[in-house]
């Protein structure tokens, strides 16, 4: 997997909308930090202050806008506004040659998935992380710091206290998730994502108990979840229920899903649509240790070595 260069103070990024529309003048308090606080330049997209129905601007719009940063070698990270819908409608318009010589860090969550994923089958590691729309949301100091540290290079450790429905267990493989829903949505894209072997870490808002239980069934009769190296389950927010109840929780219905496998499972990391939202690097190789103590999550530099 490869990596891009990390930033350095005085490097250009782009900031664009790959789905959703986005009030601009929510951003502009990103774009101070970013300029003032980090040390970067930044390049805004045309679709930052469009609206095309629900999107930020046309397929057109927003496809030409990521075409031209991906194209530009001076642009060393871009990151999408936010998420949303809209994301996978323009990812086959896109044309990665000039990436791959000069690849850059893209940065998202959400919608984006299904980007992040993309290039992962390309080869290329990104970052889940929390996007400039919510750079400055109440409680996500934290999470906005580990997005920084990723971007500049320093190495991933993160620790977390146990939970009750833990499978205890040592995971080495390179991590790979994000949005369940979008997860299941590219199953027969070019953006799908062989899972074998790799520590698969899943989030969602908004949906019913029963569309989670239908999302990890589709997941599991495709094959993704039967030859994973370890699982995180982030944060699963404002989740539905009807009149009769589902009967089971959302950390319940996971543990059902997986209950055939024996690879390590933790519930809790802050991964997710919370202002908790800790940035992972998808395509890195990683050390996950689920233990009755807790769990961590690290770069794996041995396995980083011997994969090359």
């Amino acid at each position: 997997m490869q990596q891009p260069s990390f930033l350095q103070k005085g490097d250009t990024v782009g900031i664009i909308a790959l789905a959703s529309k986005v009030n601009f003048d929510d951003l502009k308090p990103a774009i101070t930090l970013l300029e003032k606080e980090w040390g970067l330049h930044v390049c805004l997209g045309e679709s930052l202050q469009g609206s095309f129905h629900q999107y930020a601007a046309t397929d057109a719009v927003r496809a030409n806008d990521f075409q031209t940063m991906l194209d530009n070698p001076q642009i060393k990270a871009i990151f999408s506004a936010r998420g949303g819908y809209g994301s996978a409608r323009i990812i086959d318009r896109i044309d990665f040659a000039r990436f791959v010589e000069t690849p850059k860090w893209i940065i998202g969550f959400s919608d984006i998935t299904a980007v992040l994923c993309h290039l992962h089958t390309l080869g290329f590691e990104s970052i889940h992380g929390v996007m400039p729309k919510l750079f400055l949301q109440e409680g996500g100091a934290e999470s906005l710091e580990t997005l920084r540290k990723t971007l500049f290079g320093q190495s991933l450790f993160y620790k977390i206290p146990t939970h009750p429905l833990n499978r205890q267990g040592i995971a080495q493989g390179q991590l790979l998730g994000g949005n369940l829903t979008l997860l299941a949505h590219i199953l027969g894209s070019k953006s799908e994502v062989d899972t074998q072997g790799k520590i698969l870490f899943i989030e969602d808002i908004g949906e019913y108990l029963y569309a989670i239980d239908r999302l990890l069934i589709q997941l599991k009769r495709a094959g993704k979840l039967t030859h994973l190296a370890g699982l995180i389950v982030g944060s699963f927010s404002d989740l539905h229920d009807h009149d009769t109840p589902y009967g089971a929780s959302v950390d319940e219905i996971v543990a059902e899903a997986v209950a055939d496998y024996d690879y390590p499972v933790c519930y809790g990391f802050p991964v997710g649509h919370d202002a908790n939202n800790w940035a992972l690097p998808i395509g890195r190789n990683v050390r996950l240790q689920v233990q009755s103590t807790g769990v961590s999550l690290m770069e794996d530099k041995q396995l980083s070595i011997n994969a090359e």
